[in-house]
């Protein structure tokens, strides 16, 4: 007979949302049980990974921008009472070419929230970073506060908190929850029964497999290739702060400078194929691994022939346009959605941790762009 346990909340996936949201509810007292299959932020999730960038930027999009700014507060406290430095102040600098709509928007934007960011011209770019060929590039926007989080010892250190305020943190494989109306119990890959007043599946990229019917067309898991490219001997124009974390608007590249001696980071960001978080390749092409050399080459010309030192498979989960998903199961009235991250979500991951608790214990007012009736089935990005 299997042995059962009950609970206030189940959040089924320990990555950066459901960490976070299983933190904010034992903060607020409630008996919390947190179940993830392989490990939080684990390599095949899309928390995974040992660097994620946290800016505050995001067009005219003020709803990410305050976001941005309400997490990495949170993220900035919670590293201070732990103790342990996991966020990386290199700055953040944005570079697009003339007139361009995105950078201007995004000045504004930062003006609104009272950002502190510097705008930048062609010649004071090149001053400030010789190392970086501006060929395309007239203007940047520099925020000297912003960074990088180091992604997957940032989760492990929340879900070890969690437990300390009380949460219980299961290692097992929850089984799709079946029936409509009010879900009693949902079981484990070890035969446990879990019993709860609510459910939160927080599970990224498998969101589609476990909730086929609701979300099998609506979560599009997809591929991002990220290299790593070896700086030379006693080189510290790579490192912060004479590089800081940076971004190429109108190429959709960005990359990191280079932290804990890993190298230059790199990656294109676009929407690749969709793939199957089970069995997809964790191998970078050759197509991929051409190009990015040649961009490298290119944008950053004392790295020309330098040695890629490590390869990493970033692992997308988008919506149709790129908005969260937050919100409740159609058909089962005690389950929740904690996902669509969308390849930007991990910084936010402290924000939505709240989101989520107010709406399960508070009755919040929803914000409608996380809702499951705007999520489309066919893909049109829309938040970058």
């Amino acid at each position: 007979m299997s042995k059962q346990k009950t609970y206030d909340v189940a959040v089924i996936g320990a990555g950066v949302f459901g960490a976070w949201t299983a933190w904010h509810l034992a903060k607020r007292g409630q008996h919390v049980a947190l179940i993830e299959a392989y490990g939080p932020a684990h390599s095949r999730a899309s928390s995974g990974g040992e660097t994620r960038i946290i800016r505050m930027g995001y067009g005219a999009d003020e709803l990410y921008t305050r976001w941005s700014q309400k997490s990495l507060k949170q993220w900035k406290e919670f590293f201070a009472a732990i103790r342990q430095p996991l966020f990386l102040e290199t700055g953040v600098l944005w570079m697009g070419g003339d007139e361009d709509q995105r950078l201007r928007q995004t000045s504004e934007t930062l003006k609104r929230c009272g950002m502190p960011f510097e705008e930048l011209g062609r010649a004071a770019l090149e001053k400030r970073y010789p190392q970086i060929a501006f060929d395309g590039i007239e203007c940047g926007i520099f925020e000297p506060k912003s960074g990088v989080l180091l992604a997957r010892r940032a989760v492990a250190a929340v879900v070890e908190d969690a437990v300390r305020l009380g949460a219980e943190y299961l290692c097992a494989h929850a089984m799709n929850p079946r029936e409509a109306g009010r879900v009693e119990h949902i079981t484990t890959s070890r035969g446990e029964r879990i019993a709860a007043e609510e459910f939160v599946f927080a599970c990224g990229p498998w969101l589609g497999k476990v909730f086929p019917d609701v979300l099998g067309t609506r979560i599009f898991p997809s591929r991002q290739e990220v290299f790593f490219f070896g700086i030379p001997a006693g080189d510290t124009r790579f490192t912060a702060p004479a590089l800081p974390t940076w971004l190429f608007q109108e190429d959709l590249v960005y990359g990191m400078p280079d932290i804990e001696g890993r190298g230059l980071k790199i990656a294109f960001d676009e929407h690749g194929e969709r793939v199957d978080p089970d069995t997809q390749s964790r191998i970078v092409s050759p197509a991929m691994t051409e190009l990015v050399r040649k961009y490298v080459a290119r944008r950053f010309p004392a790295l020309k022939g330098a040695p890629i030192v490590e390869t990493h498979i970033c692992q997308y989960e988008n919506t149709s346009n790129g908005d969260f998903l937050i919100d409740r199961h159609p058909e089962m009235e005690n389950v929740w959605f904690a996902g669509g991250g969308s390849g930007h979500g991990f910084k936010h991951g402290p924000a939505v941790g709240e989101y989520v608790t107010k709406q399960l214990l508070d009755g919040a007012p929803a914000e409608a762009r996380f809702l499951l009736e705007t999520k489309d089935t066919v893909q049109k990005r829309a938040v970058y």
